[in-house]
């Protein structure tokens, strides 16, 4: 079972990857591409706001064709339409056709961020999918650990279209992982009840579900709050702070080691304590300290260090709040797992996508705005953590096992 677990982690991580590694190898070279494209800030940010909008649209039809037709078909199908716009990109000649191509590529992309999800609750609920959650996320830091620094270094030596090629190289690699180390986990006599009109049913019970609902923007939130991180940080760390595009890959890379590090213990904790309880505990964690990170910045301190550790602390704490919560909202919903998969993402990317734009349209060029962004999405996923938690439901797999 454990080399089961492994294989699927490894699979499922290196694919769900692959779009979000497009997104961080990409980041250090924001700054200076506005000068060779002759673009401006806005429109440089653009091409990076356009993948999160595709993130937040795809799943909505990625999920239910993931019910209809497996999901493997679905996997490779996405595989093959982010390489091509992968070579768009690389081939652009203005920011416009950046900005489109972009846009197709996270249609592509969308495909592993919400069909490996599905794939986990084929196989497993409660503390077990949570265990396999976490392992799929060890795999998946390889994005934002290694991405920034390899995007540095590729951009320096060949320039920021380059990255564009490495990712086609890895989209061609997750297509043959995907060939050779991945069974499909919906077989065709669990499909014959999926078509279109019954997942616009399903997703119309979904939105109907208050826990679901309060679940996945708990999550959103979170997960807002690094897209913040993301839109922001290398404007604020290199021009701001006068770093290089190596030295903030660092920074970044740090944060994502302390988020990918902690999440290894959900599975243990979700077992020890419960599901519920390690939400709690660890959206209280995360709130209080990216407000502590806001109160002290706010009061004039502009370090780069102070502002650096407690983002890695606060980012920790992240590190548990995604994985449990995406396994508690999805628990009930094994029958439409892909569309639940699916309306989740969404509701992530819509809520990242609108805090990258308000915090985009505060940017003035200090940390200030972006840290005031952070710390407003964990004190919103705190507040609903209140109210989502008090309402109990004791579905299998929910509580914490028995003393032994």
């Amino acid at each position: 079972m454990r080399t089961n677990y492994l294989r699927y982690a490894i699979v499922l991580g290196l694919v769900s990857a692959i779009g979000p590694f497009a997104i961080d190898m990409y980041l250090p070279a924001l700054p200076t591409i506005g000068a060779d494209l002759g673009a401006s800030d806005i429109a440089v940010q653009m091409s990076l706001v356009v993948v999160f909008l595709s993130f937040a649209v795809g799943p909505l039809l990625v999920g239910p064709l993931a019910d209809m037709h497996g999901r493997k078909p679905v996997l490779y199908g996405g595989l093959i339409v982010f390489a091509l716009a992968s070579i768009g990109a690389a081939l652009s000649p203005t920011v416009s056709w950046l900005i489109f191509f972009r846009l197709i590529q996270g249609l592509g992309a969308s495909t592993g961020m919400v069909v490996p999800r599905a794939i986990v609750r084929d196989l497993h609920t409660g503390p077990e999918a949570a265990k396999l959650m976490s392992l799929l996320m060890l795999v998946f830091s390889v994005s934002p650990i290694l991405a920034p620094l390899t995007g540095s270094f590729i951009i320096e030596a060949f320039g920021w279209r380059a990255v564009f090629w490495a990712v086609t190289i890895a989209a061609v690699l997750g297509f043959v992982l995907l060939m050779v180390g991945l069974k499909e986990t919906r077989p065709a006599h669990m499909r014959g009840a999926s078509t279109f009109t019954s997942a616009w049913g399903g997703y119309r019970r979904l939105l109907r579900d208050r826990n679901f609902l309060g679940l996945s923007l708990i999550g959103g939130l979170a997960l807002a709050s690094f897209f913040v991180y993301l839109a922001n940080s290398s404007f604020v760390i290199i021009d701001h702070y006068g770093m290089s595009p190596s030295v903030y890959s660092l920074y970044f890379s740090v944060n994502a080691i302390s988020f990918f590090t902690v999440s290894q213990a959900s599975g243990w904790a979700a077992q020890r304590f419960g599901l519920r309880s390690v939400v709690r505990v660890a959206v209280i964690g995360f709130a209080t300290v990216m407000l502590s990170l806001f109160a002290v910045m706010i009061s004039g301190v502009d370090s780069l260090t102070f502002m650096a550790v407690l983002l890695f602390f606060g980012y920790g704490f992240l590190g548990l709040v995604i994985p449990t919560t995406s396994v508690l909202a999805m628990d009930e919903q094994g029958a439409i797992a892909g569309t639940a998969s699916a309306l989740m993402g969404t509701i992530h990317m819509v809520t990242g996508v609108t805090a990258m734009a308000i915090s985009g349209f505060f940017a003035n060029g200090t940390p200030i705005p972006m840290v005031t962004g952070i710390a407003t999405c964990s004190a919103m996923a705190l507040a609903l953590t209140a109210v989502t938690l008090r309402r109990t439901r004791t579905a299998p797999g929910l509580e914490p096992a028995a003393a032994e």
